[in-house]
């Protein structure tokens, strides 16, 4: 019997270990563009509920991603908001192969403060930006690495406005930091997604660019090599699933799916 009980912390310890273990197994970083914070934390939510595992979301520019990722970043999950980024990390044989597809669309809008006095506008070639700005700045992600920064410089360079404007830019870190700029009133307009702006109450859409005047606003999505757990190709297929292209819908996303 003293040696039964004398194994027997033994045993709950082995135990608890075996149980630390799976927990941790079952925990997926997914590594997601700020963009799709909301629809992602609700799906994160739901994939949690039908205990399928526990999402750790972490948000940012794909770029901002795309590098702690090339510098070791665990993330099991990668949903960029462009192709450039998602290639990138595929060059460097960091996306495990087989897994990427492209998930979902988006669109480009112009937006303001909810209490702005502007009108709102039909965006077209030299529609007139530079004097709906006056004095104040237009709120963009970094047009330098940020893809909605990205898409809104090609869309301007189209529309024949990016020399009108490119000296009076307030670029942020993430398209999430271009939205908060507009919401808190210190930027007068902002282009970010369209999805940006159905989540916030604080701003509304003053236009929406022409799909022509920007390339195709693609969300890829694929496992990181060296991270394919059951877990995490669970929660990939999951946000292929009918439950999760609801919730993207829902938040205003175009879910397109194609390999």
């Amino acid at each position: 019997m003293r040696r039964i009980a004398a194994r027997l912390p033994v045993a709950i310890l082995a135990v608890l270990l075996v149980l630390a273990a799976s927990v941790t197994r079952a925990e997926t970083s997914v590594y997601a563009a700020a963009s799709t914070t909301d629809a992602v934390n609700e799906i994160a939510a739901a994939f949690a509920a039908k205990k399928l595992g526990l999402i750790v979301p972490s948000y940012d520019s794909s770029s901002t991603l795309a590098k702690q990722i090339e510098h070791g970043a665990p993330a099991g999950v990668f949903l960029s908001a462009d192709e450039q980024w998602m290639d990138y990390l595929e060059q460097k044989k960091l996306i495990a192969p087989g897994t990427r597809s492209d998930l979902l669309g988006n669109a480009l809008v112009l937006i303001a403060p909810k209490a702005s006095s502007a009108a709102a506008v039909q965006i077209g070639p030299g529609f007139p930006l530079a004097k709906m700005l006056g004095d104040g700045r237009l709120s963009v992600g970094d047009p330098a690495h940020v893809p909605a920064g990205i898409y809104a410089k090609a869309a301007l360079d189209k529309l024949g406005l990016w020399d009108q404007v490119k000296d009076k830019l307030a670029a942020g870190q993430n398209v999430r930091a271009a939205l908060n700029f507009v919401e808190r009133g210190e930027t007068p307009l902002g282009i970010v997604y369209a999805t940006d702006a159905i989540a916030s109450a604080k701003v509304w859409e003053v236009g929406i660019f022409p799909e022509d005047s920007h390339p195709p606003i693609l969300y890829p999505v694929a496992l990181v090599a060296g991270h394919e757990t059951p877990e995490a190709h669970a929660f990939l297929e999951f946000l292929k699933g009918s439950e999760a292209r609801a919730v993207f819908a829902k938040y205003g996303f175009r879910p397109v799916l194609t390999n």
